[in-house]
């Protein structure tokens, strides 16, 4: 599966605004592999690995394999695959931030995770199956 995980620019439900490059220092000392691949945000629920993330000129890309190693990646396959969830979120900290109106926008993030969700923060953060 591919999708974005983050949009350049765009408002997100929470008011986050994410810049190109945002991701590039967290990138730069994790890799793919460092960045856990959730199932609706929930730390007990590893349902797979990310293979590739990267910075491209639409946003965070990502590309990954949801596993079968236990039930809940299994339900998490059969949903993605039926078309029922297809969201992506971003589970991060904030390393470099200012505000802009309502809005924060992010320069700096220190990324974690990115989960597969029902209702993603970011309605444009949506996954494909390749």
């Amino acid at each position: 599966m591919e999708g974005y995980a983050s949009l350049w620019g765009v408002a997100d439900l929470n008011g986050d605004v994410v810049h190109r490059g945002a991701f590039a220092d967290s990138l730069a000392k994790t890799g793919p592999e460092g960045v856990r691949m959730l199932w609706q945000h929930d730390g007990r629920e590893v349902i797979g690995r990310w293979e590739r993330i990267c910075e491209d000129e639409r946003g965070l890309f990502v590309e990954g394999v949801i596993a079968d190693w236990s039930g809940q990646a299994r339900m998490a396959q059969a949903v993605c695959k039926a078309g029922a969830v297809d969201g992506l979120s971003i589970g991060f900290r904030t390393a470099k931030a200012r505000k802009q109106g309502r809005l924060r926008v992010l320069s700096g993030v220190a990324l974690w995770e990115v989960s597969v969700v029902t209702f993603p923060a970011c309605p444009g953060a949506r996954l494909r199956l390749a």
